[in-house]
């Protein structure tokens, strides 16, 4: 967060849902933004050092998405076509300039800089003043347990579609993790805290693990409120509903309001939410282009301020 921000908007993200709230948070709230992104994705290959949730991020806020959902507009795959030229299995698909993001990235690790100083530069290189700041400096990732064996995240994704058996999951490395000073400073600081429609169980939740985090949001002074990802009954993208019925969370607002607890103070969703005293704003939370998104996000930055 600049030296200068006083009360940002602060959106906890991982996914598109998330990315594409905090876009539309960008229209809303304009550059006194901040993003908290999702680093259990996090993977390191091709030499590169890949944030997939941060880049998703940045790359809507850039106006530099690729209508396939991720990568960057117009990319080509050179260096992925050479790769299987030369006998490599290439199950993780990369575009040269998502690649070279990822590389210049590692580069800058290596040199001894935090992930939160790697990602500040990229995403100033790519033109976006909004702030994007990683869950955790250290590595946390999250690995999926099918039977008997530990898959991590982007192989369960990727390489297996997500279509094996959930049957565990967990944040390695996220107990001796702690969050970046400057998402601490930006929680503290915030007029608004959201969580954005991502799915609860693999985006949100790596982030409410790192020590610190939750408790930022339990004592900010702003009000923290919480979009569900569901939509008209239906998860819109993503494997959410086969993590939540792993967790035992009900793919409704109640549950997954529920499922955040106390850290938050309102939730936002298109459906009812029985039995629960938690304010709620019902809206249509589709998002299908830029007006949907910002007129989502006005909403619900306007709903927030109301708790204050």
């Amino acid at each position: 967060m600049d030296s200068d921000s006083r009360s940002p908007v602060v959106v906890l993200a991982g996914g598109t849902g998330g990315a594409k709230l905090a876009r539309g948070m960008l229209d809303v709230a304009g550059d006194d933004l901040v993003v908290i992104a999702n680093t259990g994705d996090d993977v390191e290959l091709y030499g590169a050092y890949v944030a997939p949730d941060p880049d998703l991020v940045t790359f809507w806020l850039a106006d530099r998405i690729d209508e396939r959902g991720w990568g960057l507009h117009g990319d080509t795959f050179h260096v992925m076509d050479g790769l299987r030229e030369l006998g490599v299995e290439v199950w993780f698909n990369l575009g040269d300039r998502d690649l070279a993001y990822g590389v210049r990235r590692a580069e800058l690790l290596a040199g001894g800089a935090r992930l939160t100083e790697a990602i500040a530069e990229l995403t100033g290189a790519l033109g976006v003043r909004a702030s994007v700041i990683p869950m955790a400096d250290a590595p946390v990732r999250t690995s999926v347990r099918s039977g008997d064996r530990w898959v991590p995240f982007q192989e369960f994704m990727v390489r297996e579609r997500a279509a094996i058996p959930i049957d565990d999951v967990r944040f390695d490395g996220a107990e001796a993790a702690a969050p970046p000073p400057e998402a601490l400073a930006a929680l503290a600081a915030a007029k608004v805290i959201v969580v954005g429609p991502s799915n609860p169980v693999i985006s949100i939740r790596p982030i409410l693990s790192v020590p610190g985090m939750a408790d930022a949001l339990r004592s900010a002074a702003a009000p923290v409120v919480a979009m569900s990802p569901v939509v008209d009954g239906q998860v819109v993208k993503g494997p959410t509903k086969p993590f939540l019925d792993w967790a035992g969370v009900s793919a409704d607002a109640a549950g997954i309001a529920a499922y955040y607890g106390d850290v938050l103070d309102g939730f936002v969703a298109d459906e009812p939410m029985d039995g629960s005293d938690l304010p709620l704003l019902q809206i249509d939370t589709l998002m299908p282009d830029a007006a949907g998104r910002a007129r989502v996000a006005s909403d619900v930055l306007a709903f927030a301020e109301g708790l204050r």
